[in-house]
């Protein structure tokens, strides 16, 4: 029963005594003797006052007063008998009684010093362990979303598998190379899935070591308040031998500091391992991001190569040069078509203004190359090459205009 029932309960029963008729002094000093001997707290006005809710603040200090002398009354004891005079006999009795009370306040004081420092370091070490809660959740979230990139690149390699079944039909020059880049991105990939699945394995690993890290915590706190209760319990039990019982609640003090210091301890090194799990994770981390920039590079290449549709560059290179000198006509680059646009080079100077640097545009299927200072135009072709040829040449549309 704690403090608050134990108050409840002498409520009801001052509450039963004034029923039977009671008086305000056979309250206050059932109050006081309950206080103090039930519930070992010095019985003052306030307290009093509260139990009994009745008595003036000059008639609850005498009730308090007689209480006391009451109980310096029964303390007197005798010390023997025969020569010594009964004066001095009353007054060994009063030291003596005085000496167990101060004896009994000095313990109490004592037992709930080292009981108040006991829940305070309790609290202290459940606080530490939310707070590792707190980053193993972190870190698992950490993972989780290490697991979901890793995921988005697998998913990247296989939309690049599916691309690269097409472009294999365009050119079988590009081809072995793209597959062994396939390859080693695959192989790439399943030992990062290896390094994530070593790195989950770790994890659990450090989960279980928390759950244990816990159960331990708990048994000890549950240890060590079963050792305060039951020192308690022998504390008021046995008042005599005061100082023998003091020591031992000395020695469970310092037994249970010594489990506190090692339960801190294996908190650091718990936190540790935590710490390196996190490193473990952004070196994951890195090593997928440049996973994702390969692939977007390979991504580049393989737009690239479809631009190209299988063309000999050295061939491409032939036709934007003859484009450049203005020896293809408008016939042949119309049988040339789009064959050759994934060669054509763009002019990086407007030839009319040499300023302005030339934008291509499409409409329809039609490619127009104008630059935007001098509004020089090639006019719509049909193929990029047909534009850069007629905007390189004089019978361009903005010259006819």
């Amino acid at each position: 029963m704690n403090v608050d029932d134990e108050r409840q309960a002498i409520r009801e029963e001052l509450d039963s005594m004034r029923s039977r008729g009671s008086r305000r002094q056979e309250l206050s000093l059932h109050a006081c003797k309950r206080l103090f001997f039930d519930l070992g707290i010095r019985p003052s006005m306030a307290a009093v006052r509260d139990l009994t809710q009745t008595g003036s603040a000059s008639d609850i200090p005498k009730d308090i007063d007689h209480f006391w002398e009451r109980i310096r009354n029964v303390s007197r004891v005798k010390v023997g008998a025969g020569a010594i005079p009964k004066a001095l006999e009353e007054r060994a009795g009063e030291l003596l009684g005085a000496l167990f009370e101060e004896a009994v306040a000095h313990a109490r004081t004592t037992l709930d010093a080292e009981r108040e420092e006991s829940r305070s370091q309790i609290a202290a070490a459940e606080q530490r362990a939310r707070e590792a809660e707190i980053r193993r959740d972190a870190s698992e979230d950490a993972i989780k979303r290490s697991e979901q990139r890793a995921e988005a690149a697998w998913e990247r390699v296989r939309a690049l598998e599916a691309e690269l079944s097409t472009v294999t039909t365009h050119g079988t020059a590009h081809h072995e190379g793209l597959q062994t880049t396939v390859r080693r991105l695959e192989h790439e990939n399943e030992t990062l899935r290896q390094r994530l699945d070593t790195e989950q394995a770790t994890n659990a690993t450090l989960r279980d070591r928390i759950d244990a890290l816990h159960v331990e915590l708990r048994q000890s706190t549950e240890h060590y308040a079963q050792q305060i209760k039951d020192a308690v319990a022998e504390a008021e039990r046995r008042v005599k031998p005061m100082l023998v019982e003091l020591d031992s609640l000395r020695s469970m003090a310092a037994t249970y500091q010594s489990g506190v210091r090692d339960a801190s301890r294996k908190e650091f090194e718990f936190i540790q391992q935590l710490a390196a799990a996190k490193a473990r994770g952004d070196r994951l981390d890195a090593q997928l991001r440049e996973q994702s920039d390969e692939v977007d590079a390979l991504t580049k290449e393989l737009a690239a190569l479809r631009g190209q549709q299988g063309i000999d560059p050295e061939i491409g290179s032939l036709l934007c040069s003859l484009v450049e000198g203005g020896r293809l006509s408008i016939d042949e680059l119309r049988t040339i078509g789009t064959a050759a646009d994934g060669h054509v080079r763009l002019p990086l100077r407007c030839p009319k203004c040499d300023e302005g640097e030339p934008e291509l545009s499409q409409v329809d299927h039609r490619f127009e190359l104008q630059c935007p200072e001098c509004e020089h135009s090639s006019g719509l072709g049909d193929s990029r090459l047909e534009a850069v040829s007629r905007f390189l040449s004089s019978n361009s549309l903005s010259a006819q205009a």
